[in-house]
């Protein structure tokens, strides 16, 4: 039986709008204090206060099913779900993922990009670019009568014919009022297969390609994800409001709107 995905009124997508600019927002604040020598609690630390005091808004993550902090901050080998911690401290070389989801009156806008710390190896750099570019061929076939099957086909085959592997444990989301909701949105499959795109949905792709084999293993934290091979993971994040004519990115960052990178 497939799954549906709800369909958004007008009024809740303006919500949704102003949710996920929300988010945006606070991987543009942070990026600055992503340096060599922080520690990703303290990172966390910055992030809370912005979405607080600044956005009044609430980090959904804190306290979601017990997670512990504002954000996840996925270092190196982590492929989602990372804990901020004191003890983590970035050094030059690492690459970080920084998770945000934002709520604000009742919706959610979720979101993660890439850090880069200081000078990192070329095919650490070359990963978290391929991740990223499979996220935006991804964006560009989200439209009425696209099936999710078509969306994660482009991803696994951009991102195994440049040597990457997908994970499969875990997947994009249907999001809304809860921040996970239905269905899970894959990033492998088939064309023209599983549920069919119409406009009012809202819901998060968000590719995680890792260097060497696409096997994970959760840590005993009940939340940090892991590569088995201990090898680097990447990850990108978006919410996507389908239109009737295409799809509008809720949490397009500014650079990416100034670039044309979503076109």
């Amino acid at each position: 039986m497939q799954i549906a995905m709800l369909v958004k009124t007008s009024e809740e997508i303006e919500k949704m709008r102003i949710a996920g600019r929300m988010a945006a927002s606070v991987l543009e604040m942070i990026e600055p204090y992503v340096t060599s020598g922080i520690s990703t609690g303290k990172l966390d630390r910055i992030c809370h206060q912005f979405i607080i005091d600044e956005l009044q808004a609430i980090p959904s993550t804190l306290n979601h099913h017990g997670f512990p902090a504002s954000i996840c901050t996925s270092l190196n080998h982590v492929v989602c779900h990372g804990i901020p911690s004191d003890n983590k401290i970035l050094k030059t070389g690492d690459i970080l993922n920084i998770d945000v989801t934002v709520k604000q009156d009742g919706f959610i806008g979720d979101t993660s990009k890439m850090f880069l710390v200081g000078a990192v190896q070329p095919y650490a750099q070359r990963l978290v670019e391929v991740t990223q570019e499979c996220l935006y061929k991804a964006i560009r076939l989200v439209r009425p009568a696209t099936y999710l099957g078509d969306i994660g086909h482009v991803i696994q085959h951009h991102a195994e014919s440049q040597g990457y592997s997908v994970v499969r444990e875990f997947g994009g989301h249907g999001i809304g009022r809860e921040m996970w909701e239905e269905p899970h949105v894959l990033h492998y499959g088939k064309p023209n297969t599983g549920l069919q795109l119409q406009a009012g949905m809202t819901f998060t792709i968000e590719p995680m390609l890792n260097l060497g084999s696409k096997e994970v293993r959760l840590l005993g934290d009940g939340w940090t994800v892991v590569t088995k091979d201990h090898k680097l993971s990447a990850q990108w994040e978006h919410t996507i409001l389908v239109t009737d004519s295409g799809c509008d990115v809720l949490t397009a960052r500014k650079e990416e709107l100034k670039s044309n990178k979503l076109i």
